[in-house]
């Protein structure tokens, strides 16, 4: 009887988990590079970051596309530069922005849920998808940048001048998306 020895291809077989690997590696970096796509403004700048955000929930659904946010808000904690204008640590969450970043992780869940309810199948309901998730980060962006502004220029300083760069991310995720899914999956849709 011949004696097994161990390899490191019979430890790490190629199985779907870590096929994967690669796939959610890619997203995180297409979030970071999304980051410093920035215009600044006094307190939040406008970013690439939403786009993103919205992209990686659509293509791959609450569980992976949550996933690859967690591990960019974790790195940006931990101190590496790919938050906005490459700005890094726990600071960054206590700052004006700090509910923005909260507000990418639940944009990416609920947006990913409903890409896995379908809402992934057609341009309307795509974009309907990744409004809801807008809408997720601009509540919990607003409802922190409160602390840091006065109430009667809330908006003005935290909404207004987001919503043409957010139609313009929305519309270029939602015609991005199909295209992605080639890479995600062959048959395309969320999982």
């Amino acid at each position: 009887m011949k004696a097994q020895t161990a390899t490191i291809y019979s430890l790490i077989k190629p199985t779907a988990f870590w096929l994967e690997i690669p796939l959610l590696l890619g997203f995180n970096l297409l979030l970071v590079a999304c980051a410093y796509i920035s215009v600044p403004l006094p307190l939040v700048p406008v970013t690439g970051q939403t786009f993103g955000v919205l992209l990686v929930a659509m293509a791959l659904g609450r569980v992976r596309g949550s996933a690859v946010v967690l591990a960019y808000l974790l790195e940006g904690a931990c101190g590496l530069p790919v938050f906005a204008e490459g700005k890094a640590g726990l600071q960054v969450f206590l700052g004006p922005t700090g509910g923005y970043l909260v507000g990418f992780l639940m944009a990416a869940f609920v947006t990913g849920q409903l890409a896995e309810r379908t809402w992934d199948k057609t341009y309307l309901k795509s974009v309907t998808a990744m409004v809801l998730g807008t809408v997720v980060i601009y509540v919990c962006g607003l409802a922190w940048l409160g602390r840091f502004v006065p109430a009667d220029s809330l908006l003005d300083v935290g909404l207004l001048p987001f919503i043409p760069g957010a139609f313009i991310k929305i519309t270029l995720a939602a015609i991005v998306l199909p295209s992605v899914w080639k890479f995600v999956r062959p048959e395309g849709g969320a999982g």
